[in-house]
């Protein structure tokens, strides 16, 4: 029997053979979830002009010497609203202020309304002001620049647009970015038992599960995906719907037809065209392909996964994830945290496991993880798979997990 390969090797095989994916210059309020391919730097400082952190009222605090402490009242100009140019505050006077408002040229300080004898909120510019107590200069003002200045690096290339991150690059003036291209990913299904989902299913036939999953998934993962119709045992019929359906793509992912059975098509059709077939040392997943493809005279990748589906499910997060990642120039690895297990199960020794389990906090502060299904870690088990929140790592040389054991675990995407 061939020796197993590690998950790690079989991974690094992967990620050596891929490249991240051509940039593309988008507007960035469009490209959240996208990654950079250059790094964002500030064109314009944050804050961009010095401004007002509250409501109430700016004035020099020098205009307020001289009076007593129960007589601390300035006559107040006029309006400084936010939006506007920056005013200029008259001698001995105070202007009122929005948050935000640029402060007034010769105004050193702003005294918040909720420190004065006016009420908060909407109303006429008052006459006069009292204070409530003599301000320290600089009180309450945001100064220009003080959070990023221009030319600062704020994004480094390489980093997914999140959210915030989509804020802090429209704010420091980036109105678009250079983004590598959504990997196109093409997903098919093989098997003459494969029914359509909600089919009549006569005897020996099951729907396919697989394909509907798997693109939703790499949809979450950020890819484009083209869907490509369950074919059967045929190696033509195979090798025609990669032809007409997948020429166009970056990466194409089967399920099924990958083990050493009579009728394993996708085996039969890739092999000779270039896909290595391996088994890997990992549970469920151990049998894998993976190479690069010819398909309309175009250079595709090819992740052949197995056709039981949790082993879907885990080689698509533990293998495929973190090649889309590669794509998109992003770091491949992704972040694992610890947990306590809840309860004792079996691991296959030699193989490293990835249990589908459901993570919960101790009242200690420390995660657990349950397995959702009485049966344990089973590669067919896909009913209760929608539970899970995280992949158990079990090390390879453990053939047991008792209660209290501490492991690596790979939280999931939502997509998941």
């Amino acid at each position: 029997m061939p020796e197993l390969r590690s998950v790690d090797d079989q991974l690094a095989r992967m990620l050596a053979a891929a490249a991240p994916l051509p940039p593309e210059r988008i507007p960035t309020a469009e490209a959240a979830g996208r990654v950079l391919a250059e790094p964002v730097v500030a064109r314009v400082a944050v804050p961009p002009f010095t401004n007002s952190a509250m409501d109430g009222y700016a004035l020099r605090a020098a205009d307020l010497d001289g009076l007593p402490d129960d007589g601390l009242v300035l006559p107040v100009a006029g309006d400084a609203p936010a939006g506007a140019a920056p005013a200029t505050l008259p001698p001995g006077a105070a202007l009122r202020i929005m948050t935000g408002a640029p402060v007034p040229h010769g105004a050193d300080t702003v005294v918040p309304v909720e420190r004065t004898d006016q009420r908060p909120g909407p109303g006429p510019v008052p006459a006069r002001i009292r204070f409530d107590e003599r301000p320290a200069i600089d009180r309450n003002i945001r100064r220009a620049g003080e959070d990023v200045a221009a030319g600062d690096p704020v994004l480094a290339a390489g980093a997914r647009l999140t959210a915030s991150a989509l804020g802090a690059a429209i704010s420091v003036g980036a109105g678009e970015v250079a983004v590598h291209r959504r990997p196109r990913v093409a997903v098919v299904a093989t098997g003459d038992e494969l029914d359509a989902p909600g089919a009549e299913l006569a005897p020996g036939r099951i729907p396919d599960s697989n394909s509907p999953m798997l693109a939703a998934m790499l949809r979450g993962f950020g890819c484009e995906v083209v869907r490509l119709p369950a074919t059967s045992d045929s190696v033509d019929e195979f090798v025609a719907a990669l032809e007409r359906g997948a020429a166009d793509c970056d990466l194409l992912v089967t399920t099924g037809g990958v083990s050493a059975g009579a009728f394993e098509v996708v085996r039969q059709a890739l092999e000779p065209r270039g896909v290595e077939f391996a088994g890997v040392a990992m549970q469920p997943g151990k049998p894998q392909g993976f190479g690069a493809v010819e398909l309309g005279g175009r250079r595709v990748l090819a992740a052949c996964l197995p056709g039981n589906p949790v082993s879907v499910f885990v080689s698509a997060h533990v293998l495929v994830r973190p090649l889309l990642a590669r794509l998109e120039g992003e770091d491949a690895q992704p972040a694992r945290v610890r947990a306590v297990a809840a309860h004792g199960w079996s691991s296959p020794r030699g193989r490293r496991q990835f249990a589908p389990a459901v993570l919960s906090p101790r009242v200690d502060g420390r995660l657990e993880a349950a397995l959702p299904h009485a049966l344990g870690a089973k590669s067919h088990l896909i009913a209760s798979l929608h539970l899970a929140d995280c992949l158990v790592v079990v090390p390879e040389g453990v053939d047991a997990v008792a209660p209290g054991d501490q492991l690596d675990v790979l939280p999931l995407a939502a997509a998941r």
